[in-house]
């Protein structure tokens, strides 16, 4: 690993450091074509996104980033994108809330910029206008999900997914 991935935060040999960055899983449809090229296709998007994280060993963790964009017109769905954007990330030193929201906050966010590159290239591919999707403020959702656990009497600390 190279310096340049390691970031430490605070002191008391807390470490926070990217292992490995990399695409897990891709999905590009495009059910209605080539209809949707022969009309004037001006689509909605919709997306959505959520996370996921496993525990690997020790102070190793996969966190999984999905998203899904739809692109519709009227009831014709001009292409569909999944992309899971995953990333190996090692957590040590921290208690558990702080953990918690690294893991559901923060590495989504590092991951988010490298799934809308893949959106936005598999859309472009697919001889659609570019998509841009606009950033997304994870320590928001993080904070509702905890707001929302709290809610239904799940243990602090436990974020619902």
């Amino acid at each position: 690993m190279t310096e340049e991935n390691k970031q430490t935060q605070g002191g008391g040999g807390q470490q926070l450091e990217i292992v490995r960055i990399y695409l897990k899983d891709v999905s590009f449809e495009t059910p209605n074509s080539p209809s949707n090229f022969r009309q004037d296709f001006k689509p909605g998007i919709q997306l959505q996104v959520n996370s996921t994280v496993n525990k690997l060993e020790n102070d190793l963790y996969e966190v999984v980033l999905r998203a899904t964009v739809t692109s519709k017109h009227d009831d014709s769905t001009g292409f569909l994108v999944e992309v899971q954007q995953a990333g190996i990330f090692a957590v040590k030193g921290f208690d558990n809330a702080k953990t918690e929201h690294i893991l559901y906050a923060w590495c989504p966010s590092t991951l988010y910029p490298y799934a809308r590159e893949v959106v936005s290239d598999l859309v472009t591919k697919g001889s659609f206008p570019q998509v841009l999707l606009s950033p997304i403020n994870f320590d928001s959702f993080y904070l509702e999900r905890m707001k929302q656990a709290e809610a239904e009497g799940a243990p602090s600390g436990q974020a619902a997914n």
